[in-house]
């Protein structure tokens, strides 16, 4: 994506991934030896809200496949966790209890305290 913010808001349909997670998208891909690889977003049922977000490496892409890009880092996203995730932003939270990877969802009506889990209504 081409903004330079931390808190751009993503077009509907789309994802941006804000400025300060594409260094660490960039490190992760460079710890597990894929720096060609591309940072996976993808939801699951489950969860203590419903659904819940999974982040993983993937150096392939399906056939379903949407890829996001900002700064030469790769986001893909499968066209059905996109219809729960459009309008996001993925982000590298820090604070006390720790480091992650997280979605700014605004289609999430609610969500878990652990930030990992959601619901739409």
């Amino acid at each position: 994506m081409d903004g330079t913010t931390d808190r751009a808001e993503a077009p509907a349909g789309r994802i941006t991934i804000a400025e300060g997670a594409v260094p660490r998208i960039r490190a992760l891909l460079a710890k597990e030896g894929r720096p060609g690889g591309m940072f996976r977003v993808s939801v699951a049922g489950g969860g203590c809200s419903g659904f819940r977000y999974q982040f993983s490496i993937d150096d392939k892409l399906g056939g379903d496949d949407v890829v996001f890009e900002r700064n030469g880092v790769k986001v893909v996203v499968d066209e059905t966790s996109l219809e729960l995730v459009k309008g996001s932003e993925i982000q590298f939270v820090e604070d006390l209890v720790g480091a992650a990877f997280s979605l700014r969802n605004p289609n999430a009506t609610s969500s878990c305290g652990c930030g990992t889990s959601f619901s739409i209504v």
